[in-house]
């Protein structure tokens, strides 16, 4: 349609206009604080200190002549032959840095040389030439210095942040907390890209491309496809909801839902009873009936009724007494739990089996000439069965008839009529008729919960259940629908009974046909008719009932309808207010006001159509799709907006948008406050939406984000790998993650952890017993060690993605734990390395390990290998899918111990464990840190940041290693509370 092709290209513009200008920001950042995003390897933190003792006659001197003279000079004779213009070995070229700032805006490489300087690793022992110890130490002096000029110009600073668009998960995300409902529109986006701190959270990465941009249109439609619209507003449905069918099916499963919450179960009731009979035995002495209904989630209400009914003092005759003789043998000891539990189950089947003999038969409404079927004799029949619910049958003795009254009032024949069997057939099956009047071939529900509503449910109660039915006729039209029905029934369906030429006015396909007076109009001659074949009075008035009923439901529709539609205007100023995460400008709410006013009177769309549009408009702005706070003019530093603080802390500790308290927060203008901006961190890390950072960033960092999708393994050998399982792996390091983050847990837990997160699937891959509950359901372990797990680190997710498919990989696993966990940076492989055999039973005489060894003779290889292949050896009991075993799959018995890097041998996972705790620790704890506060930023890490990362390791280790100080250093510190100006600082 035009207007969303205007719509479109009005967007296109838009977001060209925002790449372009990220583009101008990463030109700009090429002369901005350098970046830092890469991790040294062992030993970092020692390095910078020996790099920061320098001799003082360095600080006077100009870092560029030194560049010219000892740095350049150095490059070109030991470095351009394999790192130059004409070779790149590990995608690195040297020779484009022709000053210390173009150094300095190459950070992420320059720490990789200077850590390769440092250990000596570069230039390699085989290189024709080796620098003496004066020229390398001359080169890493310098690098210090630069390092160290960078952090007294610029510490603290923010960086440039890009304007970006939200990646896909958090659209999806966003998506879900502005609607309420997890539609996940972005399925079919493309994988976002990630920057090069590995995260897909940053204006780096996250760019706007025209077939994207068509897939936020459809996304757009998608969401707004979902709304509906109600008295007070709009809401969401958790699926399309634009046809009558889906709008029927939002609200019956709304209103079914709610009677399944307040099934009764009379043996429960019977229970709480007995318990509270026995409640000094319990230890309960003072406790009300109110108190064991709320313990039991029962209604206190009908607890009350059933206690007065079970404590009658006079003798019962009938039904009742039989129910109060067989409570008073209930057990006597409170100690009998069990026993009581199974007597309440047979005093309720007894109370079933007497209930159904006085169940009352109600015969249907008939008359010659017009259909069983016609709506106001199944709606006649209805009401009189809903009447009876609470009556049945008596004797004629009045003593057993006010017995038999009292036991009926109490335990009706139905507290409510869920589905209703169609009328010709009251002895078929109701199943999956939901709410259904019982008419056939015409639309209608009828509300026949009269015993619940009196007997169960209090005041609120009733007022919720009220204003689903009321909700199911404002959004369903039903009334409308059924009447039209009703027409069409009488004039098609035999005996056809308007089929005659004075009913040619009662169409249904008329626009007006549910109009007042023509209601009437088919009211008198339909009784005149009526009258006519001698209809009984009884039928009679089963008829004027109908149309008097019909015609004010639906003048109540229709005026709800016109009174609700201001409400839904102002719901679409506070929807826009919610989606930009902040509040909206007069200009704003006038532009939304006037886009849906066009769309009603230029393109004549109907209210909902133009809500629908309205909506999909706000969805495709910029302020939602796009993380928006360009920078202000001027040199220095400005705190961001309390709104834009607030969006940045949720976007970080839940991928999504800021909630209300978090925007109250803002509105009130307190949240740079550190008390208050600390207290809403811990309680947004104790909020389940933590499961964001969880799944994005741990995901990310640890690589198991794309898990869900991973199908390298043969599943004709490991027929164990379903897809369950593997969505049980993916699930448990994020449970753990959460779990770490929701209890304020150490850190070191990720690596020493004895405990887990288990279901029913991933229970059985590990060998332990069966978690008492059902498939879905997880449970924690606290001591997983004896079954070889708890931490991360032997996680079938990590140990299944490290491995080819049908062999383990010591190499993946170890690189995993070196590069994902401790930060380093290793170099890829030269092109030439020979493929290890990929099925294991193929190694013939050799072990993996064996195997391996031989590769590490080869000089080329063993300086990187030597590094990590160790690490993933202690992991050759688990298998290729992170089962445990004791012999590989060409039968040799599995070899865990080896020489670490430190020169040691150890054995296993504890083996690596001890490892990590004497000699890593620190390194991993450094990149958690590094990685955790480029993700909150957004961006890549800046030289600049490393006075903060040394005061967040600092307090870190203070507070006890417990993850909410990591998060409470960065939302604290300067590069979150603030942004760039747009000038460059002084000194860049």
């Amino acid at each position: 349609m035009p207007r969303r092709l205007g719509t479109c290209i009005v967007l296109s513009v838009t977001a060209l206009c925002l790449a372009g200008l990220g583009a101008w920001y990463t030109v700009r950042s090429m002369t901005g604080s350098a970046h830092e995003d890469s991790a040294p390897g062992p030993g970092a933190e020692d390095n910078d200190r020996s790099v920061a003792v320098i001799g003082p006659e360095s600080v006077g001197e100009r870092l560029d002549d030194r560049f010219a003279i000892s740095v350049h000079p150095f490059l070109e004779r030991y470095c351009f032959t394999c790192h130059g213009s004409e070779k790149q070995e590990a995608a690195l070229n040297l020779s484009l840095f022709a000053d210390a700032t173009a150094v300095a805006a190459d950070a992420r490489h320059w720490e990789l040389v200077l850590d390769r300087l440092q250990s000596e690793e570069m230039p390699p022992e085989e290189a024709p030439r080796r620098p003496k110890p004066e020229e390398r130490a001359a080169v890493v002096a310098w690098l210090g210095d630069l390092r160290a000029r960078e952090l007294e110009q610029n510490a603290g600073d923010p960086g440039i942040v890009l304007a970006r668009r939200l990646s896909t998960a958090e659209f999806d995300y966003t998506i879900r907390d502005l609607t309420g409902v997890d539609i996940r529109p972005a399925h079919e986006f493309p994988v976002d890209p990630a920057n090069e701190a590995g995260f897909d959270n940053s204006g780096e990465s996250l760019a706007m491309s025209a077939p994207l941009l068509k897939k936020h249109l459809v996304a757009a439609r998608l969401v707004a496809d979902h709304l509906v619209l109600k008295a007070d507003g709009f809401a969401f449905a958790p699926h399309p909801a634009v046809t009558d069918t889906d709008r029927d099916k939002y609200c019956v499963q709304r209103i079914v839902a709610f009677y399944q919450r307040h099934q009764v179960d009379y043996a429960d009731y019977f229970l709480a009873a007995w318990h509270f009979q026995h409640r000094e035995a319990f230890g309960k002495p003072q406790a009300s009936l109110r108190d064991f209904a709320d313990e039991a989630q029962l209604s206190e209400k009908y607890l009350d009724t059933i206690w007065l009914l079970l404590t009658e003092s006079k003798p019962a005759l009938g039904p009742l007494g039989e129910v109060l003789a067989q409570w008073r043998k209930l057990p006597a000891d409170a100690r009998k739990e069990g026993e009581a539990r199974r007597e309440c189950e047979r005093l309720r089947d007894l109370v079933v089996k007497l209930r159904k003999e006085f169940t009352a038969r109600v015969e249907n409404l008939t008359v010659n000439g017009i259909s069983n079927g016609s709506q106001p004799l199944i709606l006649w029949r209805n009401a009189q069965i809903a009447g009876q619910h609470m009556v049945g049958t008596v004797g004629a003795n009045a003593a057993d008839a006010d017995a038999a009254a009292r036991f009926c009032r109490v335990f009706p024949d139905a507290f409510v009529v869920i589905e209703r069997a169609p009328y010709y057939d009251a002895g078929s099956s109701p199943k999956g008729r939901l709410l259904s009047a019982g008419f056939h071939l015409m639309h209608g529900y009828y509300r026949d919960d009269g015993p619940l509503c009196e007997l169960v449910l209090d005041d609120a109660a009733r007022h919720e259940i009220d204003t689903l039915w009321e909700e199911l006729h404002f959004v369903t039209l039903d009334p409308m629908r059924q009447y039209k029905d009703f027409i069409f029934f009488e004039r098609a369906e035999p005996p056809r009974f308007m089929i005659d030429a004075k009913f040619d006015f009662a169409r249904s396909e008329d626009k007006d046909a549910t109009s007042e007076a023509k209601i009437k109009q088919l009211r008198e001659a339909y009784l005149a008719k009526a009258r006519k074949i001698e209809a009984s009075e009884q039928a009679l008035e089963a008829m004027e009932s109908y149309f008097t009923t019909i015609s004010a439901q639906i003048r109540q529709v229709e005026k709800a309808r016109r009174d609700a539609e201001p409400s839904h205007l102002a719901a679409l100023q506070s929807f826009a207010a919610r989606a930009y995460r902040r509040p909206l400008s007069a200009t704003e709410q006038d532009d939304l006001l006037v886009f849906y006013r066009k769309l009603r009177n230029r393109d004549q769309l109907s209210h909902e159509d133009a809500i629908r549009d309205t909506v999909a408009s706000v969805l495709l702005s910029p302020h939602f799709c796009y993380r928006l706070d360009l920078a202000e003019p001027g040199a220095a530093a400005r705190p961001l907006s309390d709104y834009a603080l607030a969006s940045r802390l949720s976007y970080f500790l839940w991928s999504s948008m800021p909630d209300a308290e978090l925007l109250a927060h803002a509105a009130t203008g307190d949240l740079h406050q550190p008390d208050v901006l600390t207290a809403q961190a811990r309680r947004m890390l104790r909020d389940p939406r933590v499961r964001g950072l969880a799944t994005e960033f741990g995901g990310n960092w640890l690589d198991f984000r794309r898990f869900e999708e991973h199908n390298a393994v043969d599943r004709v050998r490991f027929t164990s790998f379903t897809n369950e399982l593997r969505q049980a792996m993916f699930e448990e390091p994020i449970r753990y993650f959460v779990d770490v983050a929701e209890r304020n847990r150490s850190v070191l837990d990720v690596l020493y952890g004895n405990d887990t997160f288990v279901n029913r699937p991933l229970a059985k891959h590990y060998g332990m017993p069966d978690p008492p509950t059902g498939l879905a359901d997880w449970v924690h372990i606290d001591d997983a060690q004896p079954y070889g797990r708890g931490g991360m680190l032997p996680m079938a997710v990590f140990l299944t993605k490290n491995a080819p498919g049908l062999r383990t990989s010591p190499v993946k696993r170890g690189y995993w734990v070196v590069r994902r966990l401790l930060g380093e940076r290793i170099p890829p492989p030269p092109p030439t390395v020979p493929e290890l055999p990929k099925d294991e039973a193929n190694l013939g005489e050799l072990t993996l390990p064996q195997v391996l060894a031989r590769h590490r003779a080869d000089k080329r290889c063993a300086a990187c290998h030597s590094r990590f292949d160790s690490i993933g050896l202690v992991f050759e009991d688990f298998g290729p899918i992170g089962e445990r075993r004791t012999k590989d799959l060409a039968g040799h018995p599995v070899q865990t111990a080896a020489s670490f890097p430190d020169g040691e041998q150890r054995n296993g996972l504890e083996g690596l464990r001890e490892y990590l705790r004497e000699k890593r620790q620190e390194d991993y704890v450094n990149n958690l840190c590094r990685k955790l506060f480029s993700y909150a930023l957004g961006r890549s890490l800046l030289l600049s940041d490393k006075m903060a990362l040394a005061e967040m390791r600092t307090r870190l280790e203070a507070d006890g290693y417990v993850f909410g100080s990591i998060v409470e250093s960065i939302v604290t510190s300067p590069q979150f509370l603030n942004k760039r100006g747009r000038d460059e600082p002084t000194g860049r």
